[in-house]
């Protein structure tokens, strides 16, 4: 689970990490007085979405000239304008794809002298299974692209959970950074402060780019992205009321509170399929065919009718599915239970795609039965490969 900007910002602020004082706004009217209360004399107008590059991102059908979606103002009132100006309006950045986002919220914060940018961020480790820092003098950039380019401009260390953070790992980062004096001190207990944070909330990625030093020689963070792990959401109230489900991808919300496994992507075949693993082979298979599929959808071992019935519906809601695999290894998961569910999900919403559906396993010729005698035009399939086959036949013609 992602969050905004601001809503980083609020919880830096509540571990004592420095950060700029700053308004959320919502509303066009509320703009004005959001500035007002900032001190000034710059004011920093910022698009919030769940995606990076908004500064170097444009506006859909933005007029000649007209500045990304982080702006620096100099007066209440230009900040109050600009703001206006990107509220409802939609985003385009690298990492949004052509379609953009929506701009639902504006953060107005108070501007910083800046000495220096540079870039820090916590993750896990997924080799080591520890919390690994990334620190680099090169703030502001592409993360990837410096990566690419300059790697020894990158310092990356995990934290070993039995000693945790530590003094001397706060230190070797101000170091690689190049800060002295006050800095290092300044380094050492913000490293500390945003290990604990990451550990508290149980974080999957803390990203501040950029790290600044302000022009008064403090350390302080001017942007923060972060990201959190959605299976210990349950231990944080306060986190998942930050959740912004305008975000999120409409299908991807709605399998959610179905608890189904569901990724959208940008093919033609929609899947349906028991297990994380042989949803993975049913994505290859399909390419290996010639064709792409349009989602990763693992329905469980557990899946009732109702909740088969349910990830039909989002599969067949996605207008770039031109055909559905249905691919059912009963174990756990009963093959009848998979076709009362197709079949109902089928009556419920029709059929305007052709349907190839495999089932081996528990009750298969009990769930074939029902598929026979249920009148609709649905293609059987004896194996993985055959479903593959005739689904990509069928779309591709």
């Amino acid at each position: 689970m992602n969050i905004h900007e601001y809503q980083a910002k609020a919880l830096l602020r509540s571990y004592g990490a420095p950060v700029s004082d700053g308004r959320a706004v919502m509303r066009a009217e509320d703009a004005k007085t959001a500035a007002g209360e900032l001190d000034g004399p710059l004011w920093v107008v910022k698009a919030q979405i769940h995606a990076g590059g908004r500064g170097k991102g444009h506006f859909k059908e933005a007029d000649a000239g007209e500045k990304g979606g982080v702006r620096l103002t100099r007066s209440v009132e230009e900040a109050a304008q600009e703001a206006k100006k990107m509220l409802g309006r939609t985003l385009v950045t690298n990492q949004t794809g052509d379609a953009g986002k929506t701009v639902n919220r504006i953060y107005i914060e108070d501007g910083a002298g800046i000495e220096t940018e540079l870039y820090l961020a916590l993750l896990v480790d997924r080799q080591s299974s520890r919390i690994s820092f990334v620190a680099s003098t090169e703030g502001g950039m592409d993360i990837e692209e410096v990566a690419h380019n300059t790697p020894e401009k990158i310092l990356s260390f995990s934290v070993d959970p039995a000693t945790g953070y530590q003094p001397y790992h706060g230190r070797r980062i101000a170091f690689s950074l190049g800060l002295s004096g006050n800095q290092v001190k300044q380094c050492v207990a913000l490293m500390g402060t945003l290990y604990k944070l990451f550990v508290d909330k149980d974080m999957e990625m803390l990203e501040i780019n950029p790290l600044i030093v302000t022009d008064k020689g403090d350390l302080k963070c001017l942007d923060a992205k972060m990201g959190f792990d959605g299976n210990a959401i349950y231990r944080h109230a306060d986190i998942a009321a930050l959740r912004d489900e305008t975000e999120e991808d409409p299908k991807e919300l709605a399998a959610s509170k179905f608890d189904l496994n569901y990724i959208a992507l940008d093919g033609e075949i929609g899947c349906m399929v028991n297990g994380a693993g042989l949803a993975m082979a049913t994505m290859d298979i399909i390419k290996l065919y010639g064709a792409e599929p349009a989602n990763f959808l693992d329905v469980g071992g557990g899946a009732t009718k109702e909740k088969v019935t349910e990830a039909f519906k989002i599969i067949t809601s996605d207008p770039n599915v031109k055909g559905i695999l249905v691919n059912i290894f009963g174990g756990i998961m009963r093959c009848d239970v998979i076709a009362e569910g197709v079949i109902a999900a089928v009556k419920e919403v029709g059929l305007q795609v052709p349907l190839v559906v495999r089932l081996e396993g528990t009750n298969v010729e009990k769930g074939k039965e029902i598929i026979r005698s249920s009148g609709l035009d649905v293609i059987a399939a004896d194996d993985l490969k055959d479903g593959a086959e005739k689904i990509v036949k069928a779309v591709k013609g």
